[in-house]
């Protein structure tokens, strides 16, 4: 399914095709050549009562089918970023404060703006939630980010943990302890 002038922007060659929903579509700035597959939600709505609202998705980048993608302030995928299916990227979160009160009827709580860096990939089942992605990092399936994610790295688990991280100076993935730092890289023992 093609759309134009109702978007902020919508770029050549950019496609969605038959979507779930789409909110507030003068909020979302697709870049060229942008492909949006089957059953997916995007939204740019300020329900936690943001004065600006923006979902932008870069040039190039690929979303699955059933990726659920929600901004109530700002949530921005870089270039040439890659989600699997069933995918769930969103910049607040249901309030639940007052136990007494239903979850649906509780205000939404804003987070902190969304960032995918350019060249990442998410995996099937992936959630990002009020965090930032840098540049070429791999998240795993099923993964939960809830905290930030540096520049080159992969990350696993609900909460996502990084487990490798690309380094610069011997050009390659490296093991890391879960705060990113390089794990020390011991010599294979040799026999007697």
């Amino acid at each position: 399914m093609l759309f134009g002038g109702q978007f902020g922007r919508f770029g050549h060659r950019t496609m969605i095709v038959a979507p779930v929903a789409i909110e507030g579509a003068a909020r979302i700035h697709l870049g060229d050549d942008v492909y949006v597959a089957a059953k997916s939600c995007l939204a740019a709505t300020p329900h936690s009562g943001s004065a600006t609202c923006r979902l932008e998705i870069g040039d190039g980048s690929r979303i699955g089918r059933f990726n659920h993608i929600y901004a109530t302030r700002s949530v921005r995928l870089g270039r040439k970023v890659l989600t699997a299916n069933n995918v769930y990227i969103s910049d607040n979160v249901h309030g639940y404060g007052d136990p007494n009160v239903a979850v649906m009827d509780q205000p939404v709580e804003q987070l902190r703006d969304v960032e995918i860096g350019d060249g990442s990939w998410l995996g099937h089942n992936v959630c990002v939630i009020g965090a930032t992605i840098g540049r070429h990092c791999v998240v795993g399936a099923n993964a939960v980010v809830t905290r930030d994610l540096p520049d080159y790295c992969i990350a696993v688990g609900a909460p996502a943990t990084i487990i490798r991280r690309y380094d610069q100076a011997s050009g390659e993935w490296r093991r890391t302890q879960p705060d990113g730092s390089f794990l020390e890289e011991t010599a294979p023992e040799t026999p007697a």
